[in-house]
């Protein structure tokens, strides 16, 4: 006996020669056994149970399977029923909990692991199950018994369990004759342990004659000799029975009605969605042929992800509404990276118990710091690098990008919009270079799961404590080679609901978008000195800007591309890439300025780029905004919701297009624009501020408790350090706020800007918890309000239901009364013991005192545009 063994203490497996054979059960072992038929096990785990009984040890019973119960009928012990189907989180986690309940010296039985496969869909979940467990018991110095089908399992779960296990113990039966063979006992060994033991009666004892041994063993199946034996998990049964489905419907054999609504909702449930209202809309959308499609792009295995399956369904939907989108829409050769990858990333890298923990951190950020610091640095189990390297040959050199697909993104009440990383990969260079930055990708989607915006959007939703799963969407990137550029010729977001409304001519219903030239990140992402297109689709010819002079200013003027000779994302002035690309019809998307054209006609000078993004040709000579309607309207319609949508377009030709649906989700607007009466006799004195728009968010009618103005001439002054000290000041302030209590910010330039001259840089986290957003244009002359919209930015506004307003001073129709506003008294250090410069520039209000007896309310009419802040003794109008 080893004296590692000696110094531990000893449990029984009931059977003194099983304890001689293996030097005892010590504390600690995980004991694996490996049965070709349940009933095999029964003999094994019965004595066990008794022993543990019989010397009043803790004995627990973790029931889940279907097979017999594994436990004596004449021991008594505490046995808890789980169900595998809640997740493998839940699942664990409870689990866990008993384990910490009973302590150390603490004897379980499993029931047989294999059925766990069968309901996670996965051998890969399996494995991290294992891999968890097995450690925590050890560290518990129990003694565990674990059973498992043999040839059933593919060899990463083999290996998870063999590697992590203390003791693994094949068992055989010839006959009437039953066999063990000790596969692995760790830190123990004798001349005969790892020999062929016969079990007669009581009693083990060595197989010695070769005869017995090679007759025994050559009986039984191994699959690294024979290789008709494939071990199959069930991921990889259920996809070949539905080829063999599929295969023969396709030559005219029909399949049961019932199996094959059967293998479709499991095929559903394996890869697309658990949710209830989802699998439905799924399950009347897609059929099995499409399943298979999925299933044959996935590189590992798990659940696609909110992201991939908006983007699937919103196609499958289309397709089976009107056959002409197959062919107007850019066909699709996605990549999936299955949340089970993440799992076991998460695991294999150690930071899952950390990641488990952070749900009931009271330091949640500082704590997710630490972990997303070994997710940067992660590695990869060797199977999904070598299936990493088949996509990248699929891609050849094509710019592709690594988009996040959590499972709780793009859901019905939850987008998580930009709060998980996308990374563009340009795709240049050797094999070499091009997987260490695609793994590089992975890991900085993997990493963005613990970013500071991430995790404030699920504590300010509630969801933190809900189990969080990032498969990955890999899409091609929509778009040509120009020279050493490549770029989609435009690409934008749309609505199906219009929360903007700027002339009464507009139709909410019809839905908006917001158009670029180029890639679709100056869409979605919030850019300070630049500006979009917004068309509002029952009347694209209508703009917010007033004059043509506003419209020059406020156009498109920088075009992000990927440059390939750079290897990345970049953006260059429109002019630059436009003549860079002489093979672009740039007439549908561009403008030439006639008094350009006159001016260097008349001072004789040749070269001069006259184009300015318009997309006049575009929205009006072509059937785009028509097929973009219709598009948005049939999904809108399945969903029986307002969608948002991403998309990319591309001509061949001045006629002939093609769409490419990249991304749809539900879209949070709640309620619906309507008109209410306007508050009558307000005087001016008592008018706070008043709005002719830009508005975003709902009409309403509300009371405004605190108001938090930063003083544009104070703050202009600041230098730029000092500018992000107050909006991490902004942030400490929206979060002391009061339940129910309603919040309005106003400040200089843009909220959220990531410039300080141009605005207040606060973060998602730092305004989550207002009711009102007001943006002053005043920071600079050249600087309009930007009201973003379909940007990330503008997404948080919208779901926080957030009201967004604009004030232009100067104008006709705008009021801001500064006399009240900087007149009433200043509660900034009697909140946060700040002085000096800051409580100059920052002042806290609380609305109750700007004048006696009357309160502060906020009314704003979307459907007008019009919007005011006033003093009231009583709620008026609305």
């Amino acid at each position: 006996m080893n004296d590692n063994a000696a110094n531990k203490s000893f449990f029984s497996s009931g059977i003194q020669s099983l304890d001689l054979m293996l030097q005892g059960i010590l504390a600690g072992d995980n004991v694996v056994w490996q049965v070709d038929d349940i009933k095999d096990y029964f003999q094994i785990v019965a004595p066990f149970c008794r022993h543990a009984y019989k010397e009043g040890k803790k004995l627990i019973y973790f029931r889940f399977a279907e097979h017999d119960e594994l436990l004596p009928e004449d021991v008594k012990a505490q046995v808890y029923k789980l169900d595998p189907r809640v997740g493998f989180e839940q699942f664990i986690s409870d689990i866990f909990k008993v384990i910490e309940k009973f302590g150390k010296g603490a004897c379980y039985v499993f029931d047989c692991l294999s059925g766990l496969a069968v309901d996670w869909y996965s051998d890969r979940m399996l494995g991290n199950f294992f891999m968890l467990t097995c450690p925590y018991l050890y560290d518990f110095e129990t003694a565990t018994y674990f059973v498992l089908f043999r040839n059933q399992h593919t060899p990463f779960a083999i290996k998870a369990i063999h590697s992590t296990a203390q003791v693994v113990i094949d068992v055989f039966k010839s006959g009437e004759n039953m066999y063990l063979l000790p596969l692995k006992v760790f830190k123990r060994y004798s001349p005969t342990m790892y020999m062929l033991h016969s079990w007669e009666g009581d009693v083990l004892r060595p197989v010695k004659r070769s005869t017995t041994v090679s007759e025994i063993m050559s009986r039984v199946p191994q699959p690294w000799i024979d290789g008709n034996i494939n071990p199959q998990d069930t991921w990889t049964s259920t996809f070949l029975r539905a080829q063999g489905i599929y295969e023969k419907m396709e030559k005219g054999n029909r399949a049961g009605r019932e199996e094959v609504r059967s293998l479709k909702e499991q095929l559903i449930k394996m890869i697309i969605t658990r949710d209830d209202e989802l699998l439905q809309l799924c399950e009347k959308n897609f059929d099995v042929s499409d399943l298979i499609s999925i299933g044959k792009r996935m590189i590992g295995t798990g659940l696609i992800g909110g992201k991939s399956v908006g983007m699937l369904l919103s196609r499958a939907i289309l397709k089976k509404a009107n056959p002409h989108w197959d062919d107007l829409l850019e066909t699709h050769d996605s990549f999936f990276i299955g949340s089970d990858v993440f799992y076991t990333y998460v695991i294999q890298n150690k930071c899952w118990w950390e990641k488990h923990n952070l749900k009931y951190s009271g330091k949640v950020f500082d704590d997710a710091s630490s972990i997303r610091k070994k997710l940067e640095k992660g590695d990869f189990p060797q199977d999904i690098i070598e299936q990493l390297k088949e996509m990248l040959s699929y891609f050849g050199q094509s710019p592709f990008i690594v988009r996040s697909s959590s499972l709780l993104e793009d859901a019905y009440g939850n987008a998580f919009s930009g709060k998980y990383e996308s990374v563009f990969c340009a795709n240049q260079g050797t094999p070499e270079e091009r997987l260490k930055n695609l793994i590089s990708a992975v890991r900085e989607v993997y990493a963005s799961t613990m970013s500071e915006d991430a995790l404030s959007y699920r504590i300010h939703r509630g969801i933190l404590k809900r189990e969080e799963q990032m498969a990955l969407l890999v899409q091609r990137v929509s778009g040509s080679f120009y020279g050493d550029l490549y770029f989609p010729q435009i690409a934008g977001v749309g609505y199906s609901f219009n929360p903007f409304v700027w002339n009464s001519k507009i139709d909410p219903s019809k839905g908006v978008i917001r158009l670029v030239f180029g890639l679709g990140t100056r869409a979605v992402d919030r850019y300070d000195e630049d500006y979009t297109r917004i068309v509002a689709l029952n009347a694209p010819l209508i703009r917010p800007e007033s004059s043509f002079d506003d419209v020059k200013r406020y156009t498109q003027k920088v075009v992000d591309v990927i440059d390939l000779s750079e290897n990345k994302l970049s953006s260059y002035d429109f002019e630059d890439v436009a003549k860079k690309s002489p093979e672009i019809p740039i007439e549908i998307f561009a403008t030439k300025v006639k008094e350009m054209e006159q001016r260097a006609e008349e001072y004789n000078i040749t070269d001069i780029f006259p184009w300015m993004i318009s997309f006049e040709k575009l929205l009006t000579e072509t059937s785009f905004v028509s097929n973009i309607s219709q598009m948005m309207k049939e999904i809108e319609k399945a969903y029986s919701h307002p969608v948002d949508i991403e998309f990319a377009a591309n001509f061949l030709n001045e006629k002939d297009y093609r769409i490419n649906l990249l991304q749809c989700r539900p879209f949070q607007v709640i309620g619906e624009i309507r008109e209410i009466k306007s508050p009558d006799n307000i005087v001016r004195e008592d008018i706070i501020l008043q709005t002719s728009g830009p508005i975003i968010g709902q009409t309403a009618s509300k009371k405004i408790d605190k108001i938090i103005f930063v003083l544009p001439e104070k703050y202009g002054n600041m230098p730029i350090s000092d500018r992000y000290s107050v909006a991490r000041l902004i942030g400490k302030l929206t979060n002391m706020r009061n339940k129910d209590e309603n919040i309005m910010l106003i400040g200089p330039g843009r909220w959220g800007t990531k410039m300080p001259s141009l605005g207040i840089p606060v973060s998602f986290s730092e305004i989550k918890n207002v009711a009102v957003l007001c943006e002053l244009a005043i920071m600079r002359k050249d600087l309009t309000p930007n009201i973003s919209l379909g940007t990330h930015f503008f997404n948080d506004l919208v779901e926080m239901e957030i009201i967004y307003l604009a004030i232009f001073p100067e104008r006709e129709k705008y009021f801001l009364n500064n006399r009240i506003l900087e007149g009433t008294r200043n509660k900034l250090k009697e909140l946060t013991h700040v002085s000096g410069a800051f409580a100059d520039a920052v002042h806290v209000i609380d609305t109750a005192e700007m004048k006696k007896g009357f309160s502060s309310y906020i009314h704003v009419n979307a459907l007008k545009q019009e919007g005011m802040v006033f003093l009231s003794e009583k709620m008026k109008g609305g």
